[in-house]
């Protein structure tokens, strides 16, 4: 009973912070309106198209400007107080759910439409996506980092779980329309919560001045310290090969289980079922090291390759539970060694490398990703992702392997 409630108090420990309260409480209902949206838009794609390279196009829209704009975002969160910064992300965010959610109830929606809110919307994120990570910086202190991480990381998956089931369910009797105006007024709570913070309890962190070449020095900063170096290729080529399952899933549904919205939903909850176990092993972690984000990459290769073999919809369930503890582990690791790793100065610009490499490898990934399952089949997409990722694994080993650095 002793053990158990030793876990519980060290996955549960950035809750003890008020301000981390606030902001997590809001976000967790907000993350269910976000996943309702990605499922409308994807579906809404391929309805009005018929092509997974359709779905994959608006996915790289969405995240293209992170690849042109990430490390411009980056030095803003450095540079600028990152509360208002995302007061004036998730604000903006809420806007274009209104508007995707009007035009399509209205019936007015085209491919294009989409295609142009999907790249607003990136936009936005080549700003919100650094900021959010790193105001668990201003939230808690270094020691809780990772925990910090992990149940961001458990609700951002409780919301997969349960915002793609709801979608399936919404579309299927009523078209996309409902599901994007759910989105549009589930920011009403992140942004309560936001105005609920105590700003004079955060913890701040030394800011960038101004000046030419910030970029540059981010980049230069990246490069020069090898786990970050070593990091950051994992993150690139598992956003390139492995983790666009929005491309892939809607066609594993159609054309390998021969279902419908629905069972796309249940898939993308599955991912998410095994996102929120994983993340909730993961909150109860105190350290991170090369060698687990090492462990968890190989997991991440493997559970995909499985998942290439999955025929039948129980079968296509449970892989993806696997996929979703790997996925969620790998990247809860890699985030938070990425952020400890890094001087305070320096933590918006490398995050926003990540995001960079994270999402902004989607327009690469995501029409390659559609390309194959278009020509070969998703099976196919599911093998070239687990592959990528233990090669990845086989040229930073030693990089990893070594002795932790210090930030500096």
């Amino acid at each position: 009973m002793s053990e158990r409630r030793g876990f519980a108090a060290r996955a549960a420990r950035s809750l003890r912070h008020p301000n981390y309260r606030r902001y997590i409480g809001g976000h967790a209902v907000s993350i269910v309106g976000t996943w309702m949206q990605r499922v409308a838009q994807d579906w809404l794609v391929l309805e009005l198209s018929g092509s997974p390279v359709a779905v994959g196009t608006a996915m790289a829209l969405q995240f293209l400007p992170m690849l042109l704009f990430g490390m411009w975002g980056g030095v803003l969160v450095d540079r600028f107080d990152r509360w208002r910064l995302l007061v004036a992300t998730q604000a903006a965010s809420a806007v274009l759910a209104a508007v995707l959610a009007a035009t399509t109830l209205m019936g007015a929606t085209t491919l294009g439409l989409v295609y142009v809110m999907a790249a607003l919307l990136g936009l936005v994120t080549v700003v919100d996506s650094p900021g959010r990570h790193t105001f668990v910086t201003d939230l808690v202190p270094p020691a809780d980092y990772v925990n910090a991480q992990a149940l961001n990381s458990t609700i951002h998956n409780t919301g997969r779980l349960v915002g793609p089931a709801v979608a399936g369910l919404v579309i299927a009797a009523a078209g996309a329309g409902p599901a994007f105006a759910v989105n549009a007024f589930s920011f009403v709570a992140v942004l309560a919560g936001l105005a609920r913070i105590d700003r004079s309890a955060l913890h701040r962190t030394v800011k960038a001045g101004r000046g030419r070449g910030q970029v540059r020095a981010g980049l230069r900063y990246a490069w020069r310290h090898r786990e970050l170096r070593a990091c950051l290729f994992l993150v690139a080529v598992c956003g390139v090969f492995t983790q666009n399952y929005r491309v892939v899933l809607p066609i594993t549904a159609v054309d390998v289980l021969g279902g419908d919205a629905a069972v796309y939903g249940w898939l993308t909850s599955a991912l998410g079922l095994g996102a929120v176990l994983g993340a909730i092993g993961a909150s109860a972690s105190e350290t991170v090291t090369g060698r687990r984000v090492l462990a968890w990459t190989v997991a991440l290769g493997a559970t995909n390759l499985l998942m290439a073999l999955a025929a039948q919809f129980a079968a296509a369930i449970a892989g993806l539970v696997a996929v979703g503890i790997a996925n969620i582990v790998f990247n809860t690791l890699v985030r938070s060694l990425l952020q400890l790793r890094s001087a305070p100065e320096m933590q918006g610009r490398v995050m926003a490398l990540h995001g960079l490499l994270f999402l902004g490898t989607t327009p690469f990934g995501g029409p390659f990703l559609g390309w194959i399952c278009a020509v070969a089949g998703a099976r196919w997409a599911f093998v070239v992702a687990g592959g990528a990722a233990l090669l990845a694994v086989a040229v930073v080993v030693r990089q990893l392997l070594a002795r932790p650095e210090v930030a500096a």
